[in-house]
């Protein structure tokens, strides 16, 4: 099973997701978390990349990189373990890219789908969680903010009416989850979620 933790910057992705993996390894199960941008070598470069060049960066640039980073990362790390059985557990995956540059950055869903599906070659989230926080809120949580999250407040507005707009045309893939709880409630739900997938 591949699942996916999703959400503007400082929804607590990156908090949630490895306590969820705890609590599933816990239960008996296997489990390979990784990270996008991220978890190879050639997607650690391209991370630094996307998340800290001085330089200005063409949208369809940006948009491409992710997609390469993500690609490698599906066929050297996430194909592999769901093959030895285990559940991937990932701090974003490409609805990161359809709520971002899709979306937040008006390059278009559809568009930015294309080359996704294309480098993924079938390795698609089965579950998405959505941790859903107003973008304020997520924001003011930041601890560094990076080249993209550096943009603002209004850019992150869009990105969250994009994940909306994803998760009501994909029910059947998205959990949505309340991100302004109490962490130990964000886990509980999550974990929920997933164990009903299971």
């Amino acid at each position: 099973m591949y699942i996916a933790f999703e959400g503007i910057d400082g929804a607590g992705k990156s908090t949630i997701a490895p306590q969820v993996g705890a609590r599933l390894e816990a239960g008996g199960h296997q489990v390979v978390s990784v990270r996008e941008p991220g978890g190879t070598g050639v997607g650690e470069s391209v991370r630094s990349t996307l998340l800290e060049a001085a330089d200005e960066m063409a949208l369809r640039t940006e948009a491409l990189l992710f997609a390469a980073a993500r690609a490698q990362l599906a066929a050297e790390v996430i194909t592999p373990a769901i093959e030895s059985g285990a559940i991937v557990i990932s701090d974003r995956t490409v609805y990161s890219s359809l709520a971002y540059q899709g979306g937040g950055r008006g390059l278009g869903i559809d568009e930015v789908r294309k080359p996704n599906e294309w480098g993924l070659d079938g390795v698609w989230p089965d579950l998405v969680i959505l941790l859903e926080l107003d973008a304020e809120t997520g924001l003011a949580r930041e601890d560094g903010p990076d080249r993209i999250s550096r943009e603002g407040l209004s850019l992150m507005e869009r990105v969250a009416v994009a994940y909306a707009e994803l998760a009501e045309a994909e029910p059947e893939i998205f959990a949505r989850v309340d991100a302004s709880q109490a962490i130990h409630e964000i886990v509980d739900e999550c974990v929920e979620a997933i164990e009903a997938r299971l």
